[in-house]
């Protein structure tokens, strides 16, 4: 039987027998798209996956957003070649109408040449390079804080940590998306990284993955989908459902109010922002399903991570040392998380449940570059060329630069949009996509739930 107990029938005289698979078009395999009867098709096979979901590497979000459709460009984009070996036991038909669009053919052999050309190999002493400068910031960090009780100097620690902390978390986004070893050992190294930076790889991966593969879907993609706090559409107006975290984003009057200034605490927001990584990590950690093992692992990073962390406050002569070192650490992290959103908050965004055969023009519509100087992309973290990131997710960063040339060109022979702007102008675009979603919000003549009974919303509205 195949999986799900579909029967598949053997052709052959008894020595070297083949399987008979069923033939599936496009239609019916569009059926089959949900918890408990997911099908996909990759380069005209069509494979049950309904019992691998919860064992898929990449999460569960990332096969529920493309479920009952050919994935062909994205399993090329995130899996290694080993992967393909895994296929076979879940083959349950061929799809009758598979076909290859010009702009797919093109993708793929763009993607095929990269490989070749030897830029998807990582080598190690680019991340000495990195640690060279990590750890001077982090011992400076250490030192400044046990041994002078200056507060000017605290608060130059907290920078200190702070940026320590962006740059292990780049590191730590290099190892889930590219590896580092290419071995088991890489599984570990990314569990470890929530000993230095108290982010959990088990949430980074749900998260992280389901917004690569629908990248600026409302529906689909947690990266944007930040309500009440920020809304960067007003499709976000009509209280619509979240794939992701399986529940409704109400508009009500309290989003309203908290959305109609946004482009105002948008800053303040990014500030802070540490706090909830540290909060959906833990959520994760202890809540989610995984493997015994995993989990330990995972409680085991974080309990060496708050441990030392906690041992390093203390060193600190009082609470107010204390409140200046963490509130500058977490506020120098803002900086990263401002990075992560200037990539897609200004571009467009799209309804409905993410369409595989369009995958690369998704991923460029939906991104944007930082133009930025060679000598700048250790702060950007590869940042800075995201629609290149996002339409080769495991390419090396340190490639990026290199690979931007070819897919400049890709963009152009199809008229899509590879855009990139300065640091600054990315900004500005961010806050005037903030703020055109704050005055429709303001409209009280599309009224939210509950709005009447708003008096926060009305006392800020009545000055006219």
């Amino acid at each position: 039987m195949a999986p799900n107990g579909q029967a598949v029938s053997y052709e052959g005289n008894g020595e070297s027998k083949k399987p008979s698979f069923m033939s599936i078009n496009s239609e019916e395999l569009r059926k089959h798209d949900k918890v408990g009867d997911l099908w996909i098709s990759i380069e005209g096979k069509v494979y049950d996956v309904t019992d691998w979901l919860t064992k898929h590497p990449g999460g569960e979000n990332a096969l529920k957003s493309l479920a009952g459709q050919d994935v062909t460009d994205a399993f090329l984009a995130f899996h290694p070649g080993t992967a393909w070996s895994l296929l076979p036991q879940f083959q349950i038909g061929v799809l009758t109408d598979y076909e290859v669009s010009p702009i797919q053919a093109d993708y793929r052999k763009l993607l095929t040449d990269l490989k070749r050309a030897g830029l998807y190999k990582n080598p190690l002493h680019v991340y000495g390079q990195y640690l060279a400068v990590m750890i001077p910031m982090f011992v400076l960090c250490v030192l400044g804080v046990v041994y002078s009780p200056g507060f000017w100097i605290h608060i130059g620690c907290g920078v200190l940590m702070g940026f320590f902390w962006i740059q292990a978390g780049f590191m730590g986004h290099d190892i889930a998306h590219s590896g580092m070893f290419k071995t088991g050992i890489d599984k570990y190294l990314k569990l470890s990284i929530g000993c230095f930076t108290g982010i959990g790889m088990q949430w980074w991966r749900n998260n992280h993955n389901a917004h690569h593969y629908s990248c600026n879907c409302v529906d689909y993609d947690p990266d944007i989908q930040y309500m009440p706090l920020f809304a960067i559409t007003p499709k976000f107006f009509a209280s619509l459902y979240s794939n992701f975290y399986e529940r409704k984003m109400d508009f009500d009057a309290a989003a309203r109010f908290l959305v109609s200034y946004q482009h105002y605490t948008f800053y303040i927001v990014m500030a802070l922002a540490r706090i909830n990584l540290y909060a959906q990590t833990l959520i994760v950690a202890f809540t989610r399903k995984m493997p015994f093992s995993t989990r330990a692992w995972e409680l085991g990073a974080l309990a060496f991570y708050w441990s030392w962390f906690s041992l390093l406050l203390s060193c600190l002569p009082n609470n107010y040392h204390r409140l200046a070192f963490v509130l500058s650490a977490f506020a120098t992290t803002g900086i990263q998380h401002v990075q992560f959103v200037l990539n897609h908050f200004s571009s467009p965004v799209y309804e409905g449940r993410p369409e595989s055969k369009t995958w690369f023009e998704s991923q460029v519509r939906g991104s944007l570059n930082i133009s930025s100087s060679p000598w700048t992309d250790w702060f950007h973290g590869g940042l800075n060329f995201q629609i290149d990131h996002h339409v080769f997710p495991t390419l090396p960063r340190h490639n990026l630069r290199k690979v931007a040339p070819f897919v400049k060109p890709l963009c152009d022979k199809y008229d899509l949009p590879y855009e990139s702007v300065s640091w600054w102008e990315a900004n500005l675009r961010v806050l005037r996509t903030l703020k055109a979603a704050a005055m429709e919000a303001r409209d009280i003549s599309k009224p939210a739930p509950s709005l009447s009974k708003s008096l926060i919303w009305e006392a800020a509205n009545a000055r006219g």
